[in-house]
């Protein structure tokens, strides 16, 4: 069902025209509360140049390598929004994923997030060091939702390409009336439509990819910078 969008003035400046800005159906979101900050959009990126250019309510700040202190360091510095910091799961596990847990809570991060392959004894392991939401990475139904609520995780988030939408509700389904109000993330898709179908199914708040903006927005200020001098 598509909802009404509010109309918000906008405030900004000669120098930041081009921040990178969040999907607008994303504010139908009913939103996650975060240590008393109200988060709907999540920009999903480790680009600090992107992050720091951005109206996100915050980051996902996750990558497909070992977690690296360095690079979560890089993001603190830029990141003016609540940080969801990964912390592997897979590989990375066990006592070395509480370790960047700790780290990562330490030095700012609001909430750790853990993929897929994250065992229940890990979960554990890393609930008992940190004092900040453990997130769960969902990506299909092939998991026991409530084992993994009972090891320590405080939300999920649903990554399940192009079947997000129907994985939300699967997880709407399966936790019912014990836990109604369970928050999910998800990964909204491409387009206002994809996002809408993820929200109306069940999702709290939404991820959005910022692959290339980078670059797109140089090349379109470098085709803007040759026009000029062509007069």
């Amino acid at each position: 069902m598509d909802r009404p969008i509010k109309n918000v003035p906008n405030l900004t400046s000669e120098l930041r025209q081009d921040i990178v800005e969040s999907p607008t159906v994303i504010r139908n979101a009913s939103g996650i509360r975060l240590f008393g900050k109200r988060i709907k959009s999540i920009i999903y990126s480790t680009d600090v140049a992107v992050l720091a250019n951005c109206d996100a309510d915050a980051i996902l700040a996750v990558y497909p390598w070992t977690p690296n202190t360095r690079i979560l360091d890089a993001v603190s510095r830029v990141a003016n929004v609540p940080i969801l910091a990964g912390i592997g799961g897979g590989l990375t596990k066990g006592l070395r994923s509480a370790t960047v847990g700790r780290f990562a809570e330490e030095n700012g991060a609001q909430a750790v997030v853990m993929n897929a392959p994250t065992s229940l004894t890990t979960i554990a392991s890393v609930e008992r060091v940190v004092d900040v939401p453990i997130i769960y990475t969902v990506v299909n139904q092939n998991i026991d939702l409530l084992a993994r609520i009972k090891a320590g995780v405080d939300a999920f988030n649903v990554a399940g390409g192009a079947g997000t939408a129907d994985l939300v509700r699967w997880v709407r389904e399966h936790l019912g009336n014990v836990y109604p109000n369970f928050p999910i993330i998800a990964s909204g898709g491409k387009t206002t439509e994809q996002i809408s179908a993820t929200i109306d199914a069940g999702a709290n708040a939404i991820t959005y990819t910022a692959y290339g903006i980078s670059e797109q927005t140089f090349h379109e200020k470098m085709e803007h910078y040759r026009a000029e001098q062509r007069g």
